[in-house]
């Protein structure tokens, strides 16, 4: 195996199973108006914000994550992906 070749495969792994949520979470609000099911998830989940106020420059940090049952479809449909490559 090549240097390198074992990061450069997370690097790919992740950047699929993000591309995943987030098209998933975008088709799962879409179509969760016509499917309610589809919208059922956790919102929220995640750090809150939190600022760091220095009078010169302000830092605000936060993740939150809001997944939904089309979200976790996409980062399934992107780990099987992933194997396939």
């Amino acid at each position: 195996m090549a240097r390198g070749t074992s990061s450069n495969n997370f690097w790919i792994l992740f950047l699929l199973i993000i591309t995943g949520a987030v098209i998933g979470g975008f088709l799962g609000e879409l179509f969760g108006q016509y499917v309610p099911i589809l919208k059922f998830g956790y919102n929220n989940l995640g750090i809150s914000t939190h600022v760091w106020d220095l009078k010169v420059i302000k830092f605000t940090f936060g993740l939150v994550f809001n997944i939904n049952m089309f979200s976790v479809l996409g980062i399934i449909l992107a780990v099987i992906i992933y194997r396939k490559m």
